[in-house]
């Protein structure tokens, strides 16, 4: 019987073994027959050199430049070596959105002495907890029926429905909510997504004109009325460039144009929704401050203006031209973009060539206002490259009444900078619009996510603020901000960009603090 099972044992092991072999037989097989025809495919086509003279070995040129960005990325770049964000930027985001600390050791891995680094001169006595205060509320459009009145300096800047997904806009509305801060609709319209969690809006119009045209695409005065009577929209932003694309409208790319977002938006559904690269209707700056009347005459709501600066003398012409008009015509505000704001998706010519830096225009711009005499009238909100408490400190030193960032808070939602924004393919869920990957994305963790970034960031601003010997952060002013220059030497933000004289006496109606 020993005998027997031994034996038996022994010819199913050799059973086995034939068909193990007998497999990797047909594997081997199968991959042969897959090594020549893709052979043959490589050898006689004609579009791929690498392929054609390097058959079959040469396809793994393209999958090695594909994962390399994702290997610089968690194996290979250093902690600040990345872009458009670093690692460390990342991080930071990350854990003050999952309410972790912020706290580090040993010392910074950041180059101080690198021109154009961004310092902040700390006071021998600074503020103590107790002497501090909280930021007091800012007045948008006095001269408006609705004013707007809001304390929170840092807000959530244009992320359309449609460039990022529902979860991920409902997640933002229900943590701006609780956070009391303002949510931008970006110019994919007004949906009942953003309206979910109470939390103010500023509706941006872009050049399409999503959520307040016509059947012809023109701007509808009943549609206005429409979206002003929601109470929780605070603010029109008529955007007439965006940081990453000057000079070209909104692109998304058909495999986002959901039924849903083809209805809101009022186009084909799967047909790429493409923006004309500025508003029809606004040829220059007669026409811009009548269409901004138009506007806060049918809603009674504050109205600004969104831009990428390139040129300086428009501003001038601009507040100029609201002076000669009398003060109420001005924008209520002024959101100035970065040339390397961010995008779902745009050209690389214009994101990589075209509109000046945050850290050149937001100054500058402020500089233009104070010497027209309306820095007070015409508040200014800064956008681009803004995630981090020394950034958003910065702009308030260089004279920003507000703060918007986009990309800071798609990474509170959990972008992990896949680079898959144009594409419907999101790993996280914040961009795409399938199902599936967006199940990765739960929107009342994430709301809670949203609000624990912005209370961190404001309470990391208000260090910095403090140890510059201030009470809260909107005193911050350019003295208290270095820039180290290329001889190794810092100068104060004042010295770099003097502070201006107005032109003439004129009465500032300064509502701010």
């Amino acid at each position: 019987m020993n005998n027997m099972g031994v034996n038996e044992t022994f010819d199913f092991i050799q059973v086995a073994n034939s068909i193990l072999i007998s497999l990797i037989g047909v594997a081997l097989g199968v991959v042969i027959i897959l090594i020549a025809i893709f052979y043959i495919i490589d050898v006689t086509q004609t579009k791929q050199a690498v392929r054609r003279n390097f058959p079959v070995i040469g396809r793994f040129r393209y999958l090695f430049e594909y994962m390399g960005e994702f290997f610089r990325n968690y194996f290979f770049a250093m902690d600040r070596e990345e872009m458009p964000f670093n690692r460390a930027q990342r991080s930071w985001v990350y854990r003050a959105a999952k309410n972790v600390s912020t706290q580090l050791a040993f010392g910074s891995t950041r180059d101080i002495t690198a021109p154009g680094t961004i310092l902040f001169g700390n006071c021998p006595f600074p503020t103590l907890e107790v002497e501090a205060a909280n930021p007091g509320e800012v007045i948008v459009g006095p001269y408006c029926k609705y004013p707007y009145k809001t304390a929170s300096f840092f807000n959530i800047s244009g992320l359309s429905f449609g460039a990022i997904s529902e979860p991920a806009v409902r997640a933002l509305s229900n943590g701006a909510a609780a956070a009391g801060c303002w949510l931008n609709t970006g110019e994919g319209g007004l949906t009942s997504y953003h309206l979910e969690g109470g939390c103010d809006i500023v509706f941006q119009m872009g050049t399409a004109k999503y959520g307040v045209r016509d059947f012809e695409g023109n701007l509808s005065d009943q549609k206005l009325e429409e979206l002003s009577a929601h109470e929780q929209v605070k603010m029109i932003e008529i955007k007439l460039s965006q940081g990453a694309k000057p000079g070209k409208g909104g692109i998304l790319p058909g495999e986002k144009v959901t039924a849903e977002i083809a209805s809101i938006r009022g186009i084909p559904e799967g047909q790429d929704s493409i923006s004309p690269n500025r508003h029809p209707d606004i040829n220059n700056i007669d026409q811009l401050l009548r269409m901004i009347d138009r506007i806060r005459r049918v809603t009674g709501k504050p109205v600004g203006i969104k831009c990428v600066i390139g040129d300086y003398d428009w501003l001038d012409d601009l507040f100029s031209a609201v002076n000669d008009r009398g003060i109420e015509s001005a924008p209520d505000f002024v959101t100035i973009d970065s040339g390397d704001g961010g995008t779902g998706a745009a050209p690389m010519a214009l994101l990589d060539y075209v509109g000046l830096p945050v850290r050149e225009s937001l100054p500058t711009a402020v500089d233009t206002l104070k010497r027209h005499g309306l820095k007070g009238r015409i508040k200014v909100i800064s956008s681009g490259k803004l995630i981090t408490p020394e950034e958003v400190a910065w702009a308030l030193c260089a004279g920003a009444d507000f703060v918007v960032s986009g990309r800071g808070f798609m990474f509170a939602l959990g972008c992990i900078q896949a680079l898959q924004c144009d594409k419907n393919t999101c790993p996280t869920g914040v961009t795409t619009h399938n199902k599936r990957l967006q199940k990765g994305l739960d929107p009342n963790d994430k709301a809670e996510r949203v609000k624990n970034y912005i209370k961190t960031m404001r309470k990391e601003v208000g260090t910095i603020a403090h140890s510059c010997g201030v009470k809260e952060a909107r005193n911050l002013r350019r003295q208290h901000c270095r820039v180290v220059m290329g001889n190794g030497k810092s100068k104060t933000l004042s010295e770099v960009f003097p502070e201006t004289k107005p032109l003439a006496l004129k009465i500032e109606n300064d509502m701010s603090p």
